[in-house]
């Protein structure tokens, strides 16, 4: 995932595509918005992308990081990096080592 600088007030980030339409979110500021307790995560498929999008992260401003780094109390091989936006809002970039399946 890259940030996309042509649209920086809207917080955008998007998935290379090779010149096709690709994944993407967005997200705009609500002068009326209060952080709370919830955290939105987003899977990645290898630590490498967790670093990358720590890489940018940090870059972008992104405060309270914790990781990237294994986690093992969320369960083995879990890689992730937690942060706050600048506004406080509590998100997360993670991938497992290997699926968690429910017996």
């Amino acid at each position: 995932f890259t940030l996309d600088k042509s649209t920086e007030e809207w917080g955008a980030f998007e998935k290379d595509g090779g010149g096709k339409p690709s994944e993407f979110f967005a997200f705009t500021e609500d002068a009326n918005h209060r952080p709370n307790e919830t955290r939105i995560a987003f899977w990645a498929e290898t630590r490498e992308q967790v670093d990358r999008i720590a890489k940018l992260v940090r870059e972008a401003g992104g405060q309270n990081l914790e990781g990237p780094q294994i986690w093992p109390e969320y369960s083995p091989g879990y890689y992730a990096l937690f942060f706050e936006d600048p506004d406080g809002n509590k998100l997360e970039i993670c991938c497992r080592g290997s699926a968690i399946v429910a017996d």
